[in-house]
């Protein structure tokens, strides 16, 4: 039985009265699941929402990962804009449904997704490099030395 209330009613679409409180629910919640009244709209969405990317930075470089399984490299874009902006982006098809063919879940994100970062001063823009491999985006930007401004003390008279 329910330990802790739900005033919203569980994932499953029970009502709060009937509710527990299940720490491993079978289902994963979903915030765009109101979306499904507009397939295109959710599928973007769902899509864009589940694109993850890492950046870390190393004493030479700014490193982004982003998970992007399924997908082939001509498939993903990596753009740099003038403002310091790099983007990734792309699409993941929509597998065809056939008319013998049933749909019992449809897990898998698809659609349009983009995600954009302003990159810091001490990256160097025209030096940038991406690879793919095993479903993963790995784009590296060197970074410039920052030159440390030369301080000259100054002997004080008098």
């Amino acid at each position: 039985m329910s330990l802790i209330p739900s005033f919203f009613g569980d994932r499953r679409g029970n009502s709060a009265s009937s509710s527990i409180f299940d720490p491993f629910p079978l289902d994963a919640w979903d915030p765009f699941r109101t979306f499904s009244q507009f397939p295109e709209l959710y599928r973007e969405n769902s899509a864009f929402a589940t694109t993850r990317v890492d950046w870390k930075e190393t004493p030479e470089a700014h490193v982004f990962k982003a998970d992007l399984p399924g997908l082939k490299k001509e498939e993903v874009k990596v753009e740099v804009e003038d403002d310091r902006v790099l983007q990734i982006s792309g699409e993941r098809s929509v597998e065809k449904e056939e008319k013998d063919e049933a749909w019992h879940r449809v897990e898998r994100s698809s659609g349009k997704f983009v995600r954009r970062f302003r990159l810091p001063e001490n990256a160097k823009m025209d030096q940038v490099k991406a690879a793919m491999e095993n479903g993963v985006l790995t784009v590296t930007i060197p970074k410039e030395e920052v030159k440390k401004p030369d301080v000259k003390s100054i002997e004080i008279s008098g």
